[in-house]
C-alpha cells in the first residue's frame, strides 16, 4: 500500500497520538482549523509500520511524523521528514489562515532550537529500555535524566515574563513544540523520583495553557491516553526500566564508606567516575581494587546492562593504566580479575576489578 491509496487529501501527515514530535504539527493544524481535505492525519500502520519499506521511503530513519505532499508544489518536494521542517512547511503553506505562530520571533526560535537539540535527542532516557542506550551524548540513564532536567531549566530562562504563552499573549511555534514534550516529562520524570517534574515557571505555563486554550488540552488528552492505557497499564513499560521500576535497593558496603571518606584507604587513582586503592589483604605484591563511585545497580558484573557500558569501559581503562605503573610495584603485565557472586569468590557486593602483579603469577584461575 502506498500513500496515494490511503487518502486523496492535499497532504498526509503520518503520525500517531502518542508522538510528541508529531503533536507540534497537530497543534498547528488544530489552531489553524485545517480540514481533512487539506491535511489528513493517518497512522503509519496503514503503510505497514515505521520500519516498513513504504514508510521508510518517506522517513528514512523510520520516525514520526512524516508529511506527504500529494499536490503539485513549487519546491518539487513530494514528502518531508522531521517535525520542525514539517511544522515550518505547514506555517508557510497556510500562512493566511489562523495564527501566525510567530515564525520569525527570535525567542520562539531559540526555544524550538534548544528543545530539538537538547531535549528531543535525549528524551528516550524517560522510556527506552537499556538495549537502546546510549541516548545522545549520555551513556547511562541517570546522567541523561540529569541533563534533561538542566535543559528544562535553561528553556525556562528563555520564557517571556507575561502572557499565557511562552512568548507573551500570542501562540508561537515554541508553544507547539515544547508542550507535547512536557506531557512526557510531567508524566514520566516522577517515575524516576524527580518531583516536581517541571521547573516552576514552566509548570505554571504547562497548567495555564491547558486551562486557557482547549487545543492544548485536546493534545494533552491525545498523548496521555496511549501513555496510560497502552504503555503503562497494558505493556508495563517502566517495570523493567532502571531507576523507575528497578532500583538499587541492595545494602551499602564498606566501599561506600571508603568513597565517602569515612574509612581510610590508600588511593592510587581517582576521577569523577572511578576510585582505585590498595587492597588491605593483598594476594600479590601489587594488588589494587578499582571500583565505580556510583554503584548504580552494579553489585556484580552479572547485573550489568547496556546502560553500564561507559563505566565498565572506564574501569578497564583505569585497570590497564594501573597495571603499567611501576611505582605501584607492577612489572611486565598484571592479572585483571572480576569476581562475580558467591561462587566466583566475590566478597563485597559492589563491583570491583582486581589488578594483581609485581611478580610472575601462576596460570591457575580456579
Amino acid at each position: 500500500m502506498t500513500s496515494d491509496t490511503v487518502s486523496k487529501s492535499d497532504h498526509i501527515l503520518f503520525d500517531m497520538p502518542v508522538s510528541n514530535n508529531g503533536a507540534r504539527c497537530r497543534i498547528i493544524l488544530y489552531k489553524k482549523n485545517i480540514d481533512q481535505d487539506q491535511v489528513d492525519i493517518i497512522s503509519p500502520l496503514t503503510l505497514g509500520g515505521l520500519k516498513s519499506p513504504d514508510y521508510l521511503a518517506l522517513s528514512p530513519n523510520g520516525l514520526m511524523p512524516s508529511l506527504v505532499i500529494q499536490k503539485n508544489h513549487p519546491s518539487g518536494m513530494k514528502h518531508i521528514a522531521e517535525s520542525d521542517t514539517i511544522a515550518r512547511y505547514l506555517l508557510s503553506e497556510y500562512a493566511n489562515v489562523g495564527p501566525s505562530f510567530l515564525r520569525d520571533n527570535p525567542r520562539s526560535n531559540q526555544i524550538v532550537r534548544w528543545h530539538d537539540m537538547y531535549l528531543t535527542t535525549i528524551q528516550g532516557c524517560l522510556y527506552k529500555p537499556p538495549s537502546r542506550f546510549p541516548v545522545g551524548d549520555y551513556a547511562d540513564r541517570k546522567s541523561a535524566i540529569d541533563a534533561f532536567k538542566r535543559n528544562l531549566e535553561t528553556i525556562e530562562n528563555f520564557m517571556a515574563d507575561g502572557g499565557i504563552y511562552l512568548c507573551g499573549n500570542e501562540i508561537s511555534l515554541a508553544d507547539a513544540t515544547l508542550f507535547p514534550t512536557l506531557v512526557f516529562a510531567d508524566y514520566m520524570l516522577p517515575k524516576f523520583g524527580v518531583t516536581p517534574a517541571l521547573p516552576p515557571k514552566l509548570a505554571r505555563w504547562f497548567s495555564d495553557v491547558r486551562a486557557q486554550d482547549s487545543i492544548f488540552q485536546k493534545v494533552y488528552d491525545e498523548i496521555m491516553d496511549p501513555l496510560v492505557n497502552s504503555w503503562e497499564e497494558k505493556n508495563h513499560r517502566w517495570d523493567s526500566i532502571w531507576l523507575a521500576g528497578l532500583r538499587d535497593d541492595k545494602p551499602a558496603t564498606i566501599f561506600d564508606k571508603i568513597i565517602a571518606g569515612e574509612i581510610p584507604a590508600t588511593v592510587v587513582k581517582e576521577d569523577d567516575h572511578i576510585l582505585a586503592f590498595k587492597d588491605i589483604n593483598p594476594m600479590a605484591p601489587a594488588h589494587i581494587l578499582v571500583i565505580p563511585k556510583d554503584r548504580n545497580g552494579l553489585t556484580r558484573i552479572s547485573c550489568a546492562t547496556a546502560e553500564h557500558t561507559d563505566i565498565l569501559g572506564r574501569l578497564l581503562i583505569a585497570a590497564g593504566e594501573i597495571a603499567k605503573d611501576e611505582s605501584l610495584g607492577f612489572g611486565d603485565g598484571a592479572r585483571i580479575v572480576v569476581n562475580d557472586g558467591p561462587d566466583g569468590g566475590q566478597e563485597v557486593m559492589h563491583l570491583h576489578v582486581h589488578v594483581l602483579g609485581g611478580k610472575k603469577l601462576n596460570g591457575q584461575l580456579g
